[in-house]
């Protein structure tokens, strides 16, 4: 992977243009193995714009299978993926935007017991699921293996981007953010409703913030609001909280 094919340099030609990129940062991208749970909403455009920049190794991880209702914001799927595994149509539409880059694809719902399986040869990783639980069991995984974590929440019109950088030891994590509670709420999509194109925006933040970590564009850990009627945008210092269960002393 030291060097790119005629046919890669001619596709990541507007990369390499760049000196934020070049040569080096494009192997650095063909080199990554990044993964990402969940293939909705959020997941739909995060992997659409990675298998579109060149991340050399995709693993997608979804247990749902694709939905009339999906439709409305999932942009990875089309009627004829009705039915069908959401990974396995994923993968299908990912080779044919980029045939140069491996798919790795898990029709698995991820939790604390298969965590390690599916996650032991990412280099960053991206929650893109839809619950508590799910949240959970990746952020305990990244904060063990001192993986970086880029999680997105979209929900009615409120969206927001967190970044864990485990690799540094100060890094909060999720659960100091959100501490967990057996009295949260059940509110998703399905219950609640999101604005399509909310999806889309904080999907495709994931995807940039994926990149400049293998970039080294940004050090540390970032949290980022968004309202989508307003399109007003906030960013906040996140603190590690020393009596965090998930990850405090």
């Amino acid at each position: 992977m030291n060097k790119l094919s005629d046919k890669e340099t001619l596709r990541y030609s507007r990369h390499l243009l760049l000196k934020e990129v070049g040569l080096e940062g494009q192997l650095a991208l063909k080199a990554a193995t990044v993964a990402v749970v969940g293939a909705g909403g959020l997941g739909s455009p995060a992997l659409l714009y990675l298998a579109a920049a060149g991340i050399g190794t995709l693993i997608l991880i979804d247990d749902d299978a694709v939905e009339l209702s999906n439709l409305q914001r999932q942009v990875l799927y089309k009627v004829n993926h009705l039915g069908q595994n959401k990974v396995t149509a994923a993968g299908k539409v990912l080779t044919s935007l980029n045939n140069q880059i491996e798919i790795v694809t898990h029709c698995k719902k991820l939790d604390d017991n298969n965590a390690g399986e599916l996650l032991k040869n990412a280099d960053i990783v991206l929650d893109c699921s839809d619950n508590f639980a799910t949240r959970y069991s990746v952020n305990r995984y990244c904060f063990t293996h001192k993986l970086p974590l880029i999680a997105g929440a979209a929900i009615a019109s409120s969206g927001q981007l967190m970044g864990f950088d485990f690799r540094q030891n100060n890094s909060p994590c999720y659960g100091c953010v959100f501490a967990k509670s057996d009295a949260a709420p059940a509110v998703n999509c399905s219950n609640a409703g999101v604005i399509s194109p909310l999806l889309g925006i904080i999907g495709s933040m994931q995807a940039q913030l994926t990149l400049n970590m293998l970039l080294g564009h940004v050090a540390g850990s970032v949290f980022i609001s968004f309202d989508a009627l307003s399109l007003k945008q906030q960013q906040f210092k996140m603190i590690k909280d020393i009596n965090c269960k998930e990850c405090g002393e």
